[in-house]
């Protein structure tokens, strides 16, 4: 018997029924001689320092740098019954053989292998590696599986990832924490991003903005401007100087342009211009694109590539019919598409472009949600605009003279639509406003316009822009890019797959917040980056370090180098950092946040979140929860003040209790019964009673 793990339960169902594995077991499906299991994510981890050290529960300087010998692992509690359904499962006699059918990335990777290695198992490893949940590629998949030791460059890389998140997030978090008497949270990418938006936020708010003035001169479709004026005198002389009076074309600049079509989509682009288009966050458009993909709609979300494999060929003319027919996007616009434009294998690594599947024929898309079917329709509408021809235009530049002064004027004629009339049929299916193109002006030499109407317009210069999600994501793809070509590796922070994650966590640690589309730094977020070191926030060097990671997936790299590097660095940071100035460490600014009281695990401060209590250090798990089902049930609330008691003394008096049996109220003392691990629980004592 073979048994299949998938990283999912959605995943594990739609590939046990196309292997015939229908009967459902306790966390698995079972049929045809094969069994079919999920692994829920996460359900291995590292453990937390003070695992390797019980001194390491408290956050010294002394005990700095925290870097483990042999690193251990540790099976998380929220999991732990599927852990055991699938170590019971890979270790039962009758099963022979193994295949992994997690996520088909990095990350996928490394959940399987931790489990795999957890559990103790030695059975031979087979992996599938799908781009699509369509039936005839998991059939297509299975027939062509690879051995698992294959995958081993990849495992190193991902391993590799994660022991260097846990070592920079481990001592940079507690050397500046300790340094600066605050708990602050440092993380080896989530921080260089937090650094972006900082400096893209200093550079607003320090702009300076210089006033210019310009002259128009109008006749019909005619707008001629003048150049940048500096004072407000010299452009009403020119107005004066040429309003009601004839222009002539003095130069003529003709030129035949041509635009190639948009790329398909990878993941960041979709998140970009879901962003965009329609105000999705990058975790919400991964989210809707992950679903999609379940659904067996779309291809595999998390890829950083932008074309199809040439085998692909026949798919994209099938879709070429079914996405009119289905969707009814552009269903009106006859066009012969170009589909080999979009095919290049030497540029599809791990998983090609994401394009919609031919199960959008049978399948009720009314059923989807709409932010799933704004994505799919977004997928769906980049196909058709890549696969169409260039937009062919003529571009004219013109300089004119009035009373010796001199002007410019441009004008466009479109000579082929080609793929911006997908891009236009797209806007009005989704009811956007399709922007009216430049009006045509004939301009040649010697032509005269007039009598024109001279008009001056003060104008500014205009500052930077706030990032969005689109324009992070973007900034966060090409970090340390400076020197890379199209045909050199990518650098960039984060993968595709990561990079949602990253924004959510820097919002939800406080250091950042949404203003509308707009990612703007809290004063904590500010904070953190002043008092940080470049090495540590730089996004380059973060950058440089994630193309190591691309280039240890390849093998082409060492995984002990790079992690002697990332040792070495943490070495030097302690050794340079280790102590700060009285007046630093005050003129760090607390923030909104109030410790209600010191946690009984740890000793760190506890603070007020959206939905519990919890305690600074994210290394522990102490947390009170503002719906605690116990407190409920005997008509109380955990409120601040009831939390400021447990955590002074552990227990909490209620006088006004009332027994659901007799009606009668009565005095008891709620006491916090924490056994330091998971969730806190509670018991009742009634002291007074003999």
């Amino acid at each position: 018997m073979r048994l299949v793990i998938a990283e999912k339960p959605s995943v594990a169902r739609s590939i046990a029924e196309v292997l015939g594995a229908k009967n459902r077991k306790d966390g698995y499906l079972e049929g045809n001689d094969i069994q079919v299991s999920w692994c829920v994510g996460h359900l291995v981890a590292l453990v937390n320092a003070d695992v390797y050290n019980e001194k390491y529960a408290k956050w010294r300087y002394e005990d700095l740098p925290i870097i483990p010998d042999d690193w251990k692992h540790e099976v998380l509690t929220q999991t732990r019954k599927q852990f055991g359904i699938l170590k019971k499962l890979m270790n039962a006699k009758e099963v022979s053989e193994i295949i992994c059918a997690t996520d088909a990335g990095r990350e996928g990777e490394l959940i399987f292998r931790l489990v795999y290695q957890e559990a103790r198992c030695k059975k031979p490893v087979k992996r599938l590696w799908i781009s699509s949940m369509e039936e005839s590629a998991i059939e297509k998949g299975f027939k062509n599986l690879k051995d698992g030791s294959m995958y081993d460059a990849l495992y190193e890389s991902a391993l590799c990832r994660s022991k260097a998140d846990w070592l920079v997030g481990i001592n940079a978090s507690r050397l500046f924490s300790v340094l600066y008497r605050q708990r602050l949270n440092v993380g080896r990418v989530q921080t260089p991003t937090l650094s972006m938006i900082v400096d893209r936020n200093q550079q607003v708010k320090g702009f300076q903005k210089e006033k210019h003035y310009v002259v128009h001169l109008r006749f019909g479709a005619l707008d001629a401007v003048s150049e940048h004026l500096k004072t407000k005198a010299e452009a009403e002389k020119i107005v004066s100087d040429c309003n009601d009076r004839m222009c002539q074309v003095e130069t003529v600049d003709r030129q035949k342009k041509s635009v190639r079509p948009p790329k398909l989509y990878d993941l960041t682009t979709l998140q970009r211009e879901a962003n965009r288009i329609f105000g999705y966050t990058a975790q919400q458009t991964l989210d809707y694109t992950q679903s999609l993909y379940e659904k067996k709609l779309v291809t595999y979300p998390r890829t950083d590539s932008q074309y199809l494999t040439e085998d692909m060929k026949n798919t994209v003319a099938d879709l070429m019919h079914i996405i009119p027919e289905s969707l009814g996007i552009a269903k009106d616009i006859s066009c012969l598409s170009k589909i080999e434009q979009v095919l290049n294998s030497k540029k599809v690594s791990d998983h090609h472009a994401i394009i919609p599947t031919r199960e959008i024929r049978k399948s009720n898309l009314q059923e989807l949600k709409k932010g799933e079917k704004d994505i799919l329709n977004l997928v769906s509408a980049k196909l058709l605009a890549a696969t169409a021809g260039n937009y062919e235009y003529e571009s004219t530049r013109a300089t004119l003279i009035c009373n010796d002064h001199l002007f410019s004027a441009s004008s466009i004629k479109v000579l082929t639509k080609g793929f911006k009339e997908f891009e236009e049929a797209f806007q009005r299916f989704i009811g956007k406003t399709i922007e009216k193109e430049q009006l045509e002006v004939e301009l040649y030499e010697n032509k005269h316009f007039g009598p024109v109407n001279a008009e001056m317009a003060e104008q500014y210069t205009k500052p930077p822009k706030q990032y969005s999600e689109d324009t992070l994501l973007a900034a966060m793809e090409r970090a340390g890019n400076e020197d890379v070509t199209d045909d050199t590796e990518k650098k960039g922070i984060g993968t595709p797959a990561t990079r949602a994650g990253i924004i959510e966590k820097l919002i939800h640690a406080g250091f950042v917040t949404r203003e509308k589309k707009n990612l703007i730094p809290t004063d904590q977020g500010n904070a953190l980056i002043t008092v940080l070191p470049d090495n540590i926030k730089s996004p380059k060097m973060t950058a440089e370090w994630e193309m190591e990671l691309n280039q240890i997936a390849k093998g082409k790299e060492d995984s002990e180098q790079f992690m002697h590097g990332i040792e070495r660095m943490i070495k030097d940071l302690v050794a340079t950092y280790h102590a700060v100035a009285d007046e630093k460490q005050t003129q760090f600014p607390i923030g909104e946040k109030h410790s209600l009281g010191t946690c009984p695990r740890c000793d760190s401060p506890v603070y007020e979140g959206k939905k519990n209590y919890y305690c600074s250090n994210r290394e522990c798990k102490f947390a009170l929860w503002k719906n605690d089902k116990f407190l409920e049930s005997l008509g109380k609330k955990m409120d601040t003040g009831t939390v400021k008691k447990f955590l002074k003394s552990g227990r909490v008096t209620f006088k006004n209790l009332v027994s659901k049996k007799t009606g009668k109220s009565y005095q008891a003392d709620i006491v916090l019964d924490d056994d330091k691990d998971g969730y806190v629980h509670f018991k009742m004592e009634f002291p007074n009673k003999k």
